[in-house]
């Protein structure tokens, strides 16, 4: 289990005075809880990961140019690189905006200036060549693993682009259309008339199904197709032989049947022990295949106390219901952002605004892992635009300071590992606190205190505990606190107070 409830007899006054005796039958027998049966590797244990989006990284947006700035992640406190799509983009059918494909724009030299989406992907075995060559590639591969970090892939493979050769080669690894049939989503067309007529228009021309939603840019592929299976086994087996990265970020990880991902797992290990993050929320993906999914819920939880829908309380309802539904051992990415929220919902600052920090600080210290999005240690405070060159302005890196120190207790304090490894989440804080979260999470001799504001208003937060807490160092500030089974805590709006 991650929490448990301080069971002082102050808190069970003030949250459980309401609830009723369990009948004696419900207390006899407690199942064991279910286990993920993935073994996660070492290195993931107190792991920060950074997502890296290499087209906006840099001026250049190349290999290289990443490779050069990887002392500078190293030390921030990065442990694993997620490098975004690397794969060549289909040109056929790209995008120029979300409504609009390039074939709709009529000037040339306007037409050059739209890249495409990272995910239509025209060949999962080479790389886009506005990044480098396959050397380059493999050269930021071996300087990743020179500075001791590691580097998974993402990948999107319930679709392709459509200048991808199988199109032409193997149109049985997609989904066909029935020229006659409406399509799946009625209502969804109806509200989007726009995208009904590209529909029809690639009717005309492709037998194959566009990918659900606007995805006009891509081919929906055929996982009841045994040939398509084997084919993909080999491409992921292919980057960690010919290119020694670690695993893989699955983007639609959903949109994929899960017996494949079930049937990949055991084929990677075999190669080496590989680190697999699904781009999905839900237990079934940590049983057997993959070592972490997205905390969506948890994220949206932020947004929502960040705007006064939900209270600090939320948190602490949201890690019971994990707990009763997910494997044990199971691992969650908790973010504040990343390319698809900053550039479709806006950056943490638009979203969480005075608390786009306080946020920051529980992704890092809850359970289990913290996701970095390129820029936001330089507080970086615009949309990154998706389709078009738009390279993320580094500015003086003001928040480099702050998310050192957030990796560097992650990175030394065994509370907050990952999974099993970590200290189960003791809620200190109860739902009449409705703007304060306060938790304490320990590890043998380990041990971390937090305590956030997560309103707008200044409050005097009474900590009550019947555990021996004792002097601890707050992070940020360097002071030392002797904590008492009772300690009154000041707080300005939105103030986070990390303790060890």
């Amino acid at each position: 289990m991650r929490i448990q409830f301080v069971a002082s007899a102050i808190l069970i006054t003030a949250f459980f005075s309401a609830c009723k005796p369990q009948p004696e039958k419900e207390k006899q027998s407690i199942p064991e809880p279910v286990m993920s049966q993935v073994n996660h590797v070492e290195w993931s244990k107190n792991a920060i990961i950074y997502e890296v989006n290499i087209r906006q990284y840099s001026p250049e947006g190349t290999f290289r140019a990443v490779e050069k700035d990887l002392p500078r992640l190293k030390e921030l406190g990065v442990d694993i690189l997620w490098l975004m799509p690397v794969f060549p983009i289909s040109e056929m059918n790209r995008k120029a905006t979300p409504s609009i494909l390039i074939e709709e724009i009529k000037d040339p030299a306007e037409r050059k200036k739209y890249l495409g989406s990272y995910y239509a992907s025209s060949d999962y075995l080479s790389v886009n060549p506005e990044y480098g060559t396959l050397e380059d590639f493999k050269s930021l591969v071996d300087k990743i693993h020179e500075l001791g970090m590691y580097v998974i892939l993402d990948i999107a493979i319930n679709h392709t682009g459509w200048d991808h050769p199988w199109v032409k080669t193997h149109p049985d690894y997609y989904m066909r259309i029935n020229p006659d049939s409406i399509p799946w989503n009625p209502v969804w067309m109806k509200e989007h008339p726009e995208y009904f007529k590209k529909l029809k228009k690639l009717k005309m021309t492709y037998p194959i199904h566009p990918t659900e939603y606007d995805w006009w840019d891509t081919a929906e592929l055929n996982f009841d197709n045994d040939d398509l299976r084997k084919e993909f086994i080999k491409i992921f087996t292919y980057w960690l032989k010919e290119f020694d990265v670690d695993g893989y970020r699955c983007d639609v990880a959903h949109g994929v049947p899960m017996d494949f991902w079930e049937q990949l797992r055991p084929e990677l290990d075999k190669v080496k022990p590989v680190f697999m993050l699904a781009e999905a929320e839900g237990p079934e993906y940590h049983r057997t295949a993959f070592d972490m999914s997205y905390d969506w819920k948890l994220h949206h939880i932020f947004n929502d106390i960040a705007k006064n829908r939900k209270d600090a309380y939320a948190i602490a309802e949201h890690f019971q219901w994990v707990d009763s539904v997910y494997p044990g051992n199971s691992l969650l990415m908790q973010f504040t952002s990343n390319h698809d929220e900053n550039s479709w919902a806006g950056t943490e600052f638009e979203r969480m605004g005075d608390g786009a920090r306080t946020f920051a600080v529980l992704a890092a210290t809850l359970p289990d892992m913290m996701l970095v999005y390129n820029g936001q240690e330089s507080a970086f405070n615009e949309r990154l635009k998706f389709f078009v060159k738009d390279t993320i302005n580094w500015d003086a890196y003001s928040y480099t300071d702050f998310y050192k120190k957030l990796d560097a207790i992650k990175e030394n304090n065994k509370a907050l590992a990952s999974g099993k490894d970590g200290g189960k989440l003791d809620v200190l804080s109860v739902a009449a606190d409705s703007n304060v979260f306060a938790f304490i999470r320990q590890a043998g001799e380990d041990r971390v205190l937090v305590i956030c504001n997560l309103g707008d208003e200044p409050v005097n937060y009474t900590l009550r505990s019947d555990r021996k807490i004792g002097k601890l160092q707050e992070l940020f500030t360097g002071t030392t606190t002797a904590f008492k089974r009772k300690t009154t805590v000041a707080l300005d709006p939105w103030e986070y107070c990390v303790y060890e």
